[in-house]
């Protein structure tokens, strides 16, 4: 799978100064435009669309700088109708407009080119299932929270101390499918697994379709394939080292791809730092040849 990802980087690159069908590129990653950019930027670091920008603004810059183009030829060359979206996008990546840049000579920022390759470090070894479930719902409280890769993420902590007793007993008296218990859910509202993203955070159980619970907010999940991992570690940089790994190890070396849905994590509840069994279910479907 990686040099399929790195064929579709380059056919991007090639692009750069084009209009660039990200349907397109997914089909030379034989993947499918969702699980593209949420792998693209669970492996970069960075959401796809800005890494776009930033090559674009590169060799945008190097144009500027050279002087022979007008600012506006360097505009539509790199897919602005006006200078002044040109400026702002220049000047975001850059921290200068691209007149006084051009004026003045100044240093500039560049993106350098991608390209993935699989590090082998040996330590981590992946214990997973896959599980075909039936459509069922989730009942419990969300609330929108950053993503935080590393340590506590207070948002989300704060959102389970304020759910007030009653609540949780409901959410125990409905539980019944599996995963059985209360636990969390992650629903991805971009494609962007960068720092800070804003996710809508779940508290609940797993229930049948049909089930209702007044004081509880409902999530309706179709029918669909999930990736079970079986994890065990320090609360919560353990969980959160696995999360990474999924994307960054486990779906480029396996013929799955992941599919919308929400990402489903049941753990004990735990002080931080203590040691604690936990499952992960990542919705995926069976990726391309």
């Amino acid at each position: 799978m990686l040099e399929r990802l790195n064929q579709a980087l380059e056919h991007l690159e090639s692009r750069l100064d084009q209009d660039i069908d990200m349907a397109e590129v997914a089909r030379i990653a034989a993947v499918s435009e969702y699980h593209f950019r949420r792998l693209f930027s669970a492996l970069a670091g960075m959401p796809l669309p800005v890494y776009v920008r930033r090559r674009r603004m590169t060799l945008a810059g190097a144009e500027v700088l050279a002087g022979e183009r007008t600012l506006l030829d360097v505009a539509v060359r790199y897919g602005y109708g006006s200078g002044e979206a040109f400026a702002r996008a220049f000047r975001s990546v850059h921290g200068i407009g691209p007149g006084e840049a051009r004026r003045t000579g100044a240093v500039l920022t560049a993106q350098p080119r991608m390209s993935f390759r699989v590090v082998v470090e040996g330590s981590t070894t992946m214990r997973y299932r896959i599980v075909e479930k039936e459509p069922f719902r989730v009942l419990g409280r969300k609330a929108r929270v950053p993503l935080v890769h590393d340590g506590t993420n207070a948002a989300a902590t704060a959102h389970v101390e304020s759910l007030d007793e009653r609540a949780v007993v409901r959410m125990k008296e409905l539980s019944g499918l599996e995963p059985e218990g209360v636990l969390s859910a992650v629903v991805h509202l971009t494609d962007s697994r960068e720092e800070g993203a804003e996710v809508d955070y779940w508290v609940g159980v797993v229930t049948g379709p049909g089930t209702s619970a007044e004081e509880l907010d409902a999530l309706d999940v179709p029918a669909g394939t999930w990736a079970v991992f079986d994890n065990h570690g320090p609360y919560p940089s353990a969980l959160q080292d696995l999360w990474r790994d999924v994307f960054t190890q486990w779906f480029p070396s396996n013929p799955y791809t992941s599919r919308p849905g929400p990402e489903l994590l049941l753990a004990r509840p735990v002080e931080v730092g203590a040691e604690t069994d936990s499952q992960l279910w990542i919705p995926v479907e069976r990726g391309g040849a």
